[in-house]
This record gives structure tokens, sequence and C-alpha cells, in this order.
């Protein structure tokens, strides 16, 4: 499928990235999940794309925020946290998106280097890419992704 262009970005984040600078700051950093989204925001207003960030530690919330995203033709770059491990719910909707605008997966640590259970993720195999371990910046690189990718499609 022909990848589309997108004008907006939703950015999921799953269980526990609301602790952002609080749980763990030797694995996940001091940056707080609000710094980030202003960051995101910010960056993606010099990229010409609008972004709209959400956070939830329930599965089902995540899962409607990604039908709002395919109804809206959003690109999605997801943390999904816990979930990249055991959602097959939200592996399916994001099928939707995958064939649609997109997404990028995003993990702040590098799950690979971690605990062998996180070194599976139901969404990898559907996902445009996956960032891992490059800490908060991995979000802006996504965001990057989705606007040098409509660079690319524009007709010249």
């Amino acid at each position: 499928m022909a990848q589309q262009h997108v004008d907006s970005v939703v950015v999921l984040n799953g269980p526990n990235l609301n602790r952002l600078g609080k749980r763990q700051p030797e694995v996940y950093g001091a940056t707080t999940l609000a710094d980030v989204e202003a960051r995101l925001r910010r960056r993606g207003q010099t990229l010409n794309l609008t972004v709209r960030c959400v956070q939830s530690n329930h599965e089902g919330e995540l899962i409607e925020e990604v039908h709002r995203a395919a109804d809206e033709g959003a690109a999605v770059i997801i943390n999904p946290g816990g979930f990249t491990h055991t959602s097959v719910a939200l592996r399916d909707a994001l099928a939707e998106i995958a064939d649609g605008a997109g997404f990028v997966e995003v993990h702040i640590s590098n799950v690979h280097a971690r605990e062998q259970f996180r070194h599976h993720s139901y969404l990898s195999a559907i996902a445009e890419g996956v960032i891992a371990g490059l800490g908060v910046t991995g979000y802006e690189l996504a965001l990057q992704y989705f606007a040098d990718r409509n660079t690319a499609s524009s007709p010249r």
C-alpha cells in the first residue's frame, strides 16, 4: 500500500508512562511525560504536523484512541509500555493504522537489553519502524520520520 500523507500524529503512551521522571529514573530518565508532550507539540508545529498526545493505563482506552486515529487518518507513535508484550487486542487495532497512515513503536529503554520477556513485541511486525533505547529522543525521531515521509511522497 502507498504511504499516506499525514497532517496529524497521535502519540499514545501506555501504562506507567504517566510516571516518567519519577519511576525508575535510572532506566527511563528524569524527563516527565508532560515535558515530552510539550516538546513533541512544539516540534510538530515546525514540521507542519498537528500532534495530539494521550496516555492511559487502560488497554481499552488506548484501543479507542487507535480507532479514533484511524477515523481521522492520523499516523500513530506508540509507546505501549507493558502492553507491548501482552496485547493482541492492541495489535489488532493498530493493524488498521498499519494499513492506513502507519505507526511507529517507541521504547525509551532498550527492551532487548532487559529481561527476556521484554524481547517480544506483538506490535513490531506490523509497525513501519521500531525505535528502542534512545530515551525520549525516540519520540522526536518518530515524528521526524512522518514529516520526512510526507516530503518524500509529495509531488515535485
